[in-house]
């Protein structure tokens, strides 16, 4: 099952190229989109029979028609995986000194939540004249509290997938300071269930900025896949569900400017494109 969250807070299936509005049947609350989907998530097993009648009988809405959000609004954290495809490590060592480790030694690191943004939110850059790059990730969200889980049990923690865009200014400053600012983490278009996804760890991934293919790789290459990064986070802390793990970008990062489009692609979770903008003075809101 294809989740969003759509146009003033609204729960919906996507079903093709259209969005049928379910906020009634699972008691949504458009005030309280956050947990409201914790909600969902952890009744999913009961609720999953009250969504498919009412994906028969509920207002149906053309994709073009619609407002896709961040299908996790507001987590309570997000995990990172850094340096996790050894292509990216190989690349990063041509371009900058002191090349980085991968996650074996790095394991994870935390972004704000703030950073969170929408398949539709354009991509805010905060600082002029300081490199920007792009990464193409695959997200997934946790379902169930987890605590020391192993990777062979990872999947039954994990609720859904998405798409996910990891932005990134360069510099020496720590990772959390350098990807957590408004914008830096656009995820979508929707939630794409795990029951539907035969493989996480075998999915396509790509990235154009403009026309120009920049990101081509699968996570089939990751070191640590899906299920290794959940064991490695909760290992540190216990993770709730709605918390975010970013699994980290193959190859072909590179550097983005006002006034380009990013699109990424995710094999079966889909895809989405973002406007990339100058920043803004702090005097508005710039989700």
């Amino acid at each position: 099952m294809r989740l969003a969250i759509f146009n003033d807070n609204k729960l919906g299936v996507v079903e093709k190229e259209k969005v049928v509005d379910v906020t009634n049947a699972v008691s949504w609350d458009q005030t309280r989109p956050f947990e409201s989907l914790v909600h969902v998530m952890e009744q999913f097993d009961k609720l999953k029979n009250e969504l498919e009648p009412a994906v028969k009988t509920g207002k149906v809405y053309e994709m073009q028609d619609v407002q896709l959000k961040a299908p996790v609004p507001s987590p309570g954290k997000i995990w990172a995986a850094p340096v996790n495809y050894k292509k990216h490590q190989e690349e990063m060592n041509k371009q900058f000194q002191n090349a980085p480790r991968t996650i074996e030694e790095l394991k994870l690191f935390l972004k704000a939540p703030s950073s969170i943004s929408g398949p539709y939110d354009p991509i805010r850059l905060p600082i002029e004249g300081r490199r920007t790059d792009h990464e193409a990730e695959l997200g997934f969200v946790v379902g169930r509290k987890a605590r020391n889980v192993k990777a062979k049990d990872a999947r039954h923690y994990i609720f859904g997938y998405f798409a996910l865009l990891d932005i990134s200014i360069r510099g020496n400053e720590e990772r959390t300071w350098r990807k957590s600012f408004d914008t830096f983490t656009p995820i979508g278009p929707w939630i794409v269930t795990a029951d539907e996804i035969d493989d996480p760890n075998d999915l396509d991934l790509k990235l154009w900025v403009n026309d120009n293919l920049r990101q081509d790789g699968s996570t089939k290459h990751l070191i640590y896949d899906c299920y290794k990064c959940l064991e490695a986070a909760t290992q540190n802390m216990t993770l709730y569900p709605g918390d975010v793990i970013a699994t980290g970008t193959p190859e072909g990062v590179g550097p983005i400017a006002a006034g380009d489009r990013v699109h990424i692609r995710v094999g079966e979770v889909g895809e989405f494109t973002v406007p990339v903008q100058k920043g803004y003075d702090g005097k508005d809101d710039p989700a």
